[in-house]
C-alpha cells in the first residue's frame, strides 16, 4: 500500500473490497469503517455492524488507538473537538482551554501520527488580519467515528450499555457523511475540469477560509487560472441563489474567479440549470457516482490492522 493513500484511494478500495456498486450506501459505510481494511456487509445495517464490530470490541480498539495517544487528555480534547467540527487550530485550542504552544505541539504530534492532518486555504486572505488559524481534518475516516461518536460516551460504552450512544447517533448520522462528500467533490472537480481543458491542469485544490468566510472548493490551474465551488445536499434541487451567494462570497474575499463549479447531490431547477455556460459547471449526484467507475484489483489497498 502507498504510504499515505488518498481519500479517494481509500473509498475506491473499501468500495471494491466489499463489493459496494451503490455510491451512497459506499460513502455511508465508508464514513465509519474507512481506514480499516475491515470486511464490511451492508446487508446488514449500519448501527448493527457499529454494535457488532466496534462496540463490543471496544476495550482492544481503545488499547490500539492509545498506542497513539498514550491516553494523554490534551490529544483527545482536541480529537474530538475537531471530529466533532471544531476544525480550526485556535477555535479548538479556545474550545480546549489550552494555550497556543501547548495546542501546537500536540497538533504537532497527531499530524506525525498520520491522526491529523493540514488542510490548508488554497489562497491566503490579502489581509494579514483576516487570516485564519489552520483547518485541521482526519486522516482516516474510522478515527474521525470513533472520536465524534464512541470516545464521548466511552464509559457506558465499556460498562456494554450502547443506548447513550444510540441517541447521540441517531442525531449525528444524517448529515455525518457530508464532510467525506465535499472533499471527495474536489476528486470529482479534477476529474470533470481534467477531461474539458487537458492543457491546463488543476495544480492546486482545496477550500478557501479566513475569518469572514469559508468556500468549500477553490483550485487554482497551472496557468493561474481560479475556479471557486460550492456543495449542497438538500432534498430539493438547489436553485439559482446557490451560485450567487458564491460569486458573493469571492467578491467579498476579493478572489479573481475565473470559473464557478456548483456541485447538488440532487440536481437544479430550472432556473439554476439555466445558469450554467462556459464559466459554470453543474455537477449532481449523478456524477460523483462516477469516482467509483471501473473498479478492479488495481484499486484494492492492503491493511494490516486487526480485522473485526
Amino acid at each position: 500500500m502507498a504510504k499515505h493513500p488518498t481519500l479517494l484511494q481509500h473509498f475506491r478500495s473499501f468500495a471494491f473490497q466489499n463489493n459496494i456498486s451503490d455510491f451512497d450506501k459506499a460513502l455511508e459505510y465508508f464514513a465509519v469503517f474507512g481506514g480499516t481494511g475491515w470486511d464490511v456487509d451492508t446487508s446488514v445495517s449500519l448501527e448493527a455492524l457499529i454494535e457488532t464490530k466496534i462496540l463490543r470490541h471496544y476495550e482492544p480498539l481503545h488499547k490500539s488507538i492509545t498506542r497513539y495517544t498514550h491516553n494523554n487528555p490534551v490529544y483527545h480534547k482536541l480529537l474530538t473537538l475537531i471530529a466533532l467540527g471544531t476544525e480550526h487550530e485556535h477555535d479548538a485550542f479556545s474550545k480546549a482551554r489550552i494555550g497556543k504552544d501547548r495546542g501546537e505541539e500536540a497538533v504537532d504530534y497527531l499530524v506525525k501520527k498520520s491522526l491529523l492532518r493540514f488542510d490548508l486555504s488554497t489562497e491566503k486572505p490579502l489581509g494579514e488580519s483576516d487570516w485564519k488559524s489552520d483547518r485541521l481534518l482526519f486522516s482516516l475516516p474510522f478515527m474521525r467515528f470513533w472520536f465524534a461518536t464512541v470516545s464521548p460516551h466511552y464509559r457506558s460504552i465499556a460498562e456494554g450499555n450502547f443506548d447513550e450512544w444510540r441517541q447521540k447517533w441517531a442525531q449525528q448520522k444524517e448529515n455525518f457523511a457530508i464532510l467525506l462528500s465535499n472533499l471527495l467533490v474536489r476528486d470529482l472537480v479534477k476529474q470533470s475540469f481534467g477531461a474539458r481543458v487537458t492543457n491546463d491542469p488543476i495544480a492546486a485544490i482545496g477550500s478557501y477560509y479566513d475569518k469572514h468566510t469559508h468556500i468549500e472548493i477553490l483550485a487554482v490551474t497551472k496557468s493561474g487560472r481560479m475556479l471557486a465551488g460550492a456543495c449542497k445536499y438538500s432534498r430539493e434541487p438547489a436553485k439559482a441563489n446557490m451560485l450567487t451567494t458564491l460569486r458573493q462570497k469571492c467578491q467579498t474575499s476579493q478572489l479573481d474567479i475565473d470559473e464557478y463549479i456548483l456541485f447538488s447531490k440532487n440536481g437544479f431547477t430550472t432556473e439554476a440549470a439555466e445558469e450554467k455556460d462556459t464559466t459554470v459547471t453543474l455537477l449532481s449526484g449523478e456524477h460523483l457516482a462516477s469516482l467509483l467507475d471501473d473498479l478492479g484489483e488495481n484499486d484494492l489497498l492492503i491493511y494490516t490492522n486487526k480485522k473485526y
